[in-house]
């Protein structure tokens, strides 16, 4: 899958891609945006804007133009593998190529001028829990002597979550109400959440689906993805402890689900592509339906992450905000061809614009940890910012920004965007 698109010297006539964190020519990744006070429409982001591919349908194949109606990218997706890499090789030309340069430049919008949408309609959101990290640390809180569940190195974890709540980054964050019963309380009360906290996760399109009944191979679940984004599943930890038992979460999680607002194209992310780390000695194989060699050799991302955190007080001090851990995204106990696969195992029938969840993001050390819960374990140990304040938990007024850059050697780096949201007080009625 690595081709000319990839090619490091490769240059784009627009200036502000050439060495751009996130969008320089070797990206070109999809969304859905709307300039100011105009409809939606799908466009592909390069250094600091955006081209509209409605308007610029003209110069595009065939093969996609029909795709390209409408407000989300759902029929482009659900479009074979050669038609997408068919737009993304045309794409590349335009835009490195000043052929069609007086043409395209009316056509591009600068990017902090728009607004951008979630890029697909989505059927249906599936968050996984495969980030084992996250759940030695979240176990150990809980159950010291057996922080994994019996089931855990044998299938992978996920719960249905709620499609309706998940929004582009920027959106703010109501802090939301619900029943929470702390451990010295009798009885529950009803209120905003006093335990608001983050997950960093990475979001999973699905393209081309399957019908009902009919399972995904493993040797051909990554046909079925089409791109990626970062992904902040918001979590009540005091609505969680006191509803998730027995059938898991409901209210904690369904208010918001924030996601970046670019689709990175499983063909910009060849190059990146690495080997799955071998699970440690004496862990179970995975049974046979999740095994496929190939998938071991390159089912895994290169992919730098970050999180930050920037209170009300840091912005009115002009402060920079403040990284609270960074890591990496290979530490995932199952590659998301496996979750895919899983996930279909019983005929379960996935749908062009479906979101899947990787689970929290995590390391075995505290600069890596994914979640407040984590860091300062469950509460029990406040975070001390470098300007004083300290957090156990998002409070008001807190913003939270994920970071993603893919990284190889020979290779133009490669970003997501941000995916950011602020926190608002609750809507008390």
């Amino acid at each position: 899958m690595i081709d000319h698109t990839h090619d490091p010297k490769r240059v784009s006539w627009i200036a502000s891609a050439n060495g751009h964190v996130d969008f320089p020519i070797q990206n070109l990744p999809f969304g859905i945006f709307s300039p100011a006070q105009d409809v939606p429409r799908a466009g592909v982001a390069i250094g600091d804007y955006i081209l509209d591919l409605k308007a610029a349908e003209f110069l595009l194949p065939a093969s996609s133009k029909a795709c390209l109606v409408g407000t989300t990218l759902n029929a482009l997706f659900a479009s074979s593998a050669s038609a997408r890499l068919e737009l993304r090789h045309c794409l590349f030309d335009l835009l490195s190529k000043d052929t069609h340069r007086s043409a395209i430049e009316s056509l591009l919008h600068a990017a902090d001028g728009c607004t951008m949408h979630v890029p697909m309609a989505i059927g249906d959101y599936t968050d996984f829990y495969a980030g084992i990290h996250h759940a030695n640390n979240v176990g150990r809180q809980f159950r010291p002597d057996q922080p994994l569940m019996p089931n855990y190195k044998y299938v992978p974890i996920g719960y249905h979550g709620r499609a309706s709540s998940v929004r582009p980054s920027g959106t703010r964050v109501t802090r939301p109400n619900g029943q929470r019963k702390p451990v010295d309380a009798d009885v529950p009360s009803f209120g905003p959440s006093r335990r608001l906290d983050y997950e960093l996760e990475l979001g999973v399109w699905i393209g081309q689906g399957n019908a009902l009944g009919e399972p995904i191979p493993i040797a051909k679940a990554a046909n079925h993805i089409v791109g990626f984004c970062l992904l902040n599943d918001w979590s009540a930890r005091d609505l969680q402890a006191w509803e998730y038992q027995p059938l898991g979460p409901f209210l904690a999680k369904s208010f918001l689900t924030t996601i970046s607002s670019w689709v990175i194209t499983a063909e910009a992310l060849a190059p990146f592509r690495i080997a799955q780390p071998p699970r440690p000695k004496g862990d179970p194989q995975p049974l046979p339906y999740l095994w496929d060699d190939d998938d071991q050799q390159h089912g895994a991302l290169s992919l730098e992450l970050e999180v930050f955190l920037l209170t009300p007080q840091m912005r009115a001090s002009g402060l920079a905000a403040y990284r609270l851990s960074h890591g990496s995204a290979n530490t995932l106990y199952w590659t998301v061809a496996q979750l895919v696969t899983h996930h279909a195992s019983n005929g379960c029938n996935l749908s062009a614009g479906d979101l899947l969840g990787s689970g929290t993001i995590s390391a075995s050390t505290s600069d890596g940890y994914g979640s407040l819960l984590e860091i300062t374990i469950g509460g029990k140990r406040p975070l001390t910012l470098p300007n004083g304040e300290t957090r156990t938990f998002l409070e008001d007024g807190d913003e939270m920004v994920f970071t993603a850059k893919a990284i190889a050697d020979d290779m133009i780096s490669i970003g997501f965007g941000p995916c950011s949201g602020v926190i608002q007080s609750a809507n008390l009625g």
